[in-house]
């Protein structure tokens, strides 16, 4: 019996909350975007099935809540993740700053792997922009391989 899918790979989105974790989920999985703003509660999932190079790839993409509160339930989910997508808001430096924590989340849960990519959302909204994408490679770049 063969599945439907050659690979299966799991994705955690993390970062603040309101950061826009699930939005990017929405646009990559249903190729949608809602204006309105609802926090996520714990956890929710998507998922999305690509062909890549002849392959089928099934992508399961865990969106996880930014607050603090959730932390101990969305701990969890880092578990088995072969990616890890960190999120942050292009035009709010608390949440760029707060990069380090996140990455201290994935130190502290996730296997030592685990692929980690940083992502500046809301970088259409360029008049409010305080962080600047080669402030986040460079810093991505000096903590990412702590």
């Amino acid at each position: 019996m063969n599945p439907e899918y050659d690979y299966l790979f799991k994705l955690l989105l993390i970062g603040d909350s309101g950061v826009g974790k699930s939005c990017l989920l929405l646009r990559f999985a249903d190729d949608s975007y809602l204006e309105s703003y609802i926090s996520t509660i714990g956890v929710d999932f998507k998922i999305r099935t690509v062909e890549q190079d002849g392959k089928t790839i099934k992508l399961q993409i865990w969106d996880t809540a930014g607050q603090e509160r959730f932390r101990t339930i969305t701990s969890s989910y880092y578990r088995g993740a072969h990616g890890i997508i960190v999120v942050y808001d292009v035009t709010d430096q608390e949440s760029f700053n707060n990069v380090k924590t996140w990455l201290n989340e994935i130190e502290r849960y996730a296997s030592d792997n685990v692929n980690k990519l940083l992502v500046g959302n809301k970088s259409d909204l360029t008049a409010n922009k305080v962080v600047s994408y080669e402030t986040a490679k460079v810093n991505w770049e000096s903590i990412e391989t702590i």
